[in-house]
């Protein structure tokens, strides 16, 4: 473990597009179900309840969020509706199951998704049993990341010192808050999300892949 990490007691992972790379689509199929189930609530043609959609997704920090605030939406219902996918995309990843089993301390997942969701995901991916606990959605008490109460949360539902956790996720803006109360920040640039504007201060570390990262970080090879 590098020095300047030493300090870390808790590791902190994002679980879409985190865990597993973009490329497996699988949040795709969650995407299209979301603009589909707004486009059913709205009566809106598909192209503008996308627009509808994204809107949320960005002032609200996740679609649900708006849909709540704005239609009173039941969060089960909607997060059982889009969480109905297909998960045959996702194979087991045994170098990330044997980098994040190496790692000292405490780990965490910290999803805007569901526990149902994120267990059957996990499970796919060979780490059901990689975790200490997922803390979720409903865990946030409907607050999603990036609100900072989503983080302070999550701190003090594990008894987690901010300063000693490190926290991993695809897309930059989540990662603010992080910082902001003394997490270190890896950001995992893998095209999920667009390059995050000039001020990349609440960036500590950048890497296109975790469990590539991961092997580097413990001094082998994934």
């Amino acid at each position: 473990m590098p020095p300047e990490l030493a300090h870390i007691r808790a590791w902190i992972f994002d679980l879409d597009n985190t865990l597993y790379p973009p490329v497996a689509n699988l949040f795709s199929q969650i995407d299209q179900r979301m603009t589909d189930y707004v486009a059913r609530l709205t009566g809106l043609p598909w192209d503008e309840a996308r627009v509808l959609q994204k809107g949320w997704f960005h002032s609200h920090g996740t679609t649900l969020a708006g849909l709540m605030e704005a239609h009173g939406t039941d969060p089960f219902e909607f997060l059982a509706y889009v969480h109905d996918i297909e998960m045959d995309v996702l194979e087991h990843n045994a170098p990330l199951a044997a980098a994040i089993a190496r790692l000292p301390g405490r780990k965490l997942v910290f999803t805007n998704g569901d526990l149902p969701y994120a267990s059957k995901v996990l499970g796919r991916l060979g780490l059901g049993t990689s975790f200490e606990a997922v803390h979720d959605v409903h865990a946030m008490a409907l607050r999603p990341k990036p609100d900072p109460l989503a983080y302070e949360g999550l701190c003090s539902a594990f008894a987690l010192e901010p300063a000693e956790c490190l926290f991993v996720d695809d897309m930059a803006r989540n990662l603010k808050p992080a910082k902001a109360i003394g997490m270190t920040t890896v950001w995992i640039d893998n095209g999920s999300e667009q390059s995050p504007d000039a001020d990349r201060d609440f960036i500590d570390y950048t890497a296109a892949d975790v469990t590539v990262w991961l092997h580097q970080l413990l001094g082998d090879n994934a």
